[in-house]
């Protein structure tokens, strides 16, 4: 991987970390299903820009039911089960268990295949298991009202992820950014009927404003094409190492700009989580060596 890419590939985690931090400014006030629906609005505006600038088409009759199954799995319902957990956990917390999304993956492959689980598979998912419990069992967020729901509705956000990803597997072949641009105009679409159950609870402030713009053109919009670039130039697997890195930003920009508290229990457990998911994914350090069984798929986390 080259400095070029290379220097892609942080910019792309600090973006995807930073998302969680500007779930966490606006989805209290604003609610889960009024942020989420500006969040791929803004995103398929953007995107259709792009499009147009690049004479790119979605060819909407041929892959429209294609948008709306990736849209659903790998966009509208993680993006409203995090917004709704951001509401009270923290960017740290909600970045880690994001980070599971491989493992749930591998387990869902495994489920789908009838296949066994490898040694070194299920190490990792034990591993993320405990890292997981750590992180939470130890955090103070843990005792916060509806703390419970809210963890089980980010992990059921990765377990998303993870449908999406063993979807994208045997998926028609679309292009790569027909596919972003596609699943946001079909988010939109699906997040609409929500709209009515999780009202505003605030008037949004510039700051707030801010923070929804941010999500839908620069970790929507932006991050996307950010990705899309990577995979064609280091490949699904490479690319797909932005996962390890993605809970690094969160946890900085939540202890930067939020003031969250970083305790050994925050270290000890992301560490374990993110060994767990590299044992999952069989990834190396060595970049673009990984050859996840059964893990690669065009689809990430964010």
């Amino acid at each position: 991987m080259n400095s070029a890419n290379l220097l892609r590939l942080f910019s792309l985690a600090a973006i995807w970390g930073g998302s969680f931090l500007f779930m966490r400014i606006a989805a209290p006030v604003l609610g889960p299903a009024v942020l989420i629906e500006f969040r791929v609005l803004l995103a398929a505006l953007f995107l259709a820009l792009v499009g147009l600038v690049l004479k790119k088409r979605l060819q909407l009759r041929a892959h429209w039911k294609h948008y709306f199954i990736l849209g659903f799995f790998n966009s509208a319902l993680p993006f409203l089960l995090f917004a709704f957990a951001a509401r009270t956990l923290s960017a740290s917390v909600l970045s880690v268990l994001n980070a599971t999304a491989p493992m749930w993956s591998a387990l869902l492959g495994a489920a789908w295949t009838r296949q066994a689980i490898a040694p070194r598979t299920l190490l990792g998912l034990v591993l993320g298991t405990v890292g997981v419990a750590l992180l939470v069992g130890f955090d103070h967020v843990a005792s916060r009202d509806g703390a419970g729901i809210a963890i089980g509705a980010a992990l059921l956000a990765a377990l998303s992820y993870g449908v999406a990803s063993l979807y994208a597997r045997s998926a028609p072949s679309v292009d790569a950014f027909a596919n972003a641009h596609g699943t946001m105009w079909t988010s939109a679409l699906m997040v609409l009927p929500v709209l009515p159950f999780f009202p505003a609870s605030g008037s949004p402030t510039i700051g707030i404003a801010a923070a929804v713009l941010a999500l839908g053109v620069l970790c929507s919009g932006i991050a996307y094409l950010l990705y899309f670039r990577l995979i064609e130039e280091v490949g699904t697997t490479s690319a797909l190492t932005v996962t390890f890195l993605n809970p690094l930003f969160g946890i900085l920009w939540g202890t930067l700009f939020l003031g969250e508290i970083i305790g050994w229990y925050t270290v000890a457990g992301s560490a374990i989580v993110l060994v767990g998911t590299a044992l999952v994914t069989g990834f190396s350090p060595r970049w673009g060596r990984a050859a996840p069984a059964g893990a690669g798929s065009g689809t990430a986390c964010k």
